[in-house]
């Protein structure tokens, strides 16, 4: 009998079967159509992770693609343990989706978005407000709930824009309220040095606001809830927990690293016993890193806020949904408990287990950026999504990486060309305001090296996992 292969099977037009094969403890899937070009390099990192002996399920959404250790899109089903790199370096890196009163042409687009980005700090290395000892603590155990207290401590211009009773509807329309449980004692002393004047900063990447309008509305009844309607201006922010998050995951992704049960893995595909001492720590200072990237989105939120009202007065800019990605979380699925690690991946739950929230009747929004120059989605769960243990997509995925995409030169010789022209970048860009914190850097976010959302989109919703409530094209983009 033939040697079992780790290639992927496809068994439909939406799914593909890896079957358990060698170091293998269980099987994985890929929701991928035939349209989606799959990276040999992420199906293979996707079989370590179900090589893993506290592996119950693993599987990839269709922006899967390669990262460190496992893939992006990647959602793994642990029992009993907790993977700092099946979380990422960007602990919390998340969507949040602000509606404004207006609608296209009521807004100069390319003024309002440099108003923002000379609040909001693009690139990486970059520093906004700042914190004392006592705010920063604060931070790390409230969340966003700190948000208030610190507006009273300090001059920023950020708090021009806080509102109290704005401030109470926010805390019900961000994942977790905006809190985690987590450790003051567990958070290494590098990520409070360098994360405690970050908040309010972008960061680099692909992180980004963006000015969009609401191009079309695919579901009006959940529209409606959302208070969305079509050709309305939306604000999308997607950004992380910046340096802190950073500091957090390298001290524990080293300390997994170390430990006995790891020995002969590789630091990118360790993990900690969720009994462990290590385990229990990395959680709480997981929970540390979600809360910092929590209430660094909100401020990001009130910078944006205060452009608005300085522009046109007082001016209501709803909050939709503030979203995670890369995070793991203990739930009950099939029955069983598991930590589902979602890396770069986002939970997607129905009407009913979102009984206890605000969003009882309609289900989770899902906030699905696709790349700058092309479009992106506003979803909401269905509740049929536990094949993929709750999870979407977060994005669209990348097609190349940004080497590729950007090029190589050394002391001015191009050692590998771009796949991507500065022609191509430049059409792909037309009739979108650009404002980049490295213009050296930017043709890695191209919209070519992404892969196509509208074909993501689909197989999400024709999985039955989600539904498409609105569609948004950007207008103005601030980029890192």
């Amino acid at each position: 009998m033939p040697e079992p292969s780790s290639k992927p099977v496809r068994i439909d037009p939406l799914r593909l079967h890896i079957k358990r094969c060698g170091e293998m403890v269980t099987d994985a899937t890929i929701f991928a159509s035939r349209a989606v070009k799959l990276e040999p390099d992420a199906v293979r990192q996707l079989c370590d992770a179900a090589s893993l002996p506290p592996a119950k399920k693993v599987l990839a959404t269709a922006d899967i693609h390669v990262g460190f250790g496992v893939p992006i899109g990647a959602v793994i089903g642990l029992d009993g343990a907790i993977m700092p790199p099946a979380v990422g370096y960007d602990i919390n890196c998340g969507m949040r989706l602000l509606h404004t009163p207006f609608s296209k042409g009521d807004v100069e687009t390319d003024k309002i978005a440099a108003d923002i980005a000379r609040d909001v700090p693009l690139g990486e290395g970059r520093e906004n407000l700042p914190l004392d000892k006592a705010g920063i603590e604060a931070v790390i155990n409230q969340g966003v709930a700190a948000v208030p207290a610190l507006a009273q401590k300090s001059g920023h211009r950020a708090w021009e824009a806080f509102d109290p009773d704005q401030f109470a509807d926010d805390l019900q329309r961000i994942e977790e309220n905006g809190c985690m449980t987590a450790d003051l004692g567990a958070v290494p002393k590098t990520a409070m040095q360098k994360g405690i004047n970050q908040l309010g900063t972008l960061g680099g990447g692909n992180h980004f606001i963006e000015i969009q309008y609401v191009q079309a509305i695919l579901d009006p009844a959940s529209a409606k809830a959302f208070g969305l309607f079509e050709n309305q201006i939306v604000v999308m922010i997607h950004s992380g927990s910046r340096r802190f998050g950073y500091e957090v995951a390298d001290r524990y992704m080293n300390i997994a690293a170390e430990r006995p049960e790891n020995a002969g893995r590789q630091k990118m595909l360790s993990y900690l016993s969720t009994s462990s001492g290590a385990g229990k720590r990395y959680i709480a200072a997981m929970g540390a890193a979600a809360n910092f990237a929590f209430t660094n989105r909100h401020i990001m939120a009130l910078l944006v806020r205060r452009s608005f009202n300085r522009m046109f007065g007082p001016t209501p800019l709803k909050l939709v949904y503030d979203v995670t990605h890369n995070m793991a979380k203990l739930e009950v699925h099939g029955g069983a408990k598991l930590w589902v690690h979602r890396k770069g991946a986002t939970r997607v739950f129905g009407p009913k287990r979102m009984a206890a929230s605000v969003f009882a009747q309609t289900g989770q929004p899902i906030i699905t950026p696709g790349s700058m120059g092309t479009a992106s989605y506003l979803l909401v769960g269905t509740g049929n999504s536990e094949e993929s243990l709750s999870s979407v997509n977060h994005g669209a995925g990348r097609v190349m990486s940004r080497t590729a995409a950007r090029g190589k030169s050394r002391r001015g010789r191009v050692v590998t060309p771009a796949l991507i022209s500065d022609e191509q970048f430049k059409r792909s860009m037309e009739g979108v305001k650009l404002i980049a914190g490295n213009r050296r850097k930017i043709k890695e976010e191209a919209p070519g090296a992404y892969k196509d959302i509208d074909e993501v989109v689909r197989i999400v919703t024709e999985c039955g996992w989600a539904k498409p409530v609105a569609r948004m094209v950007p207008l103005a983009v601030l980029k890192g």
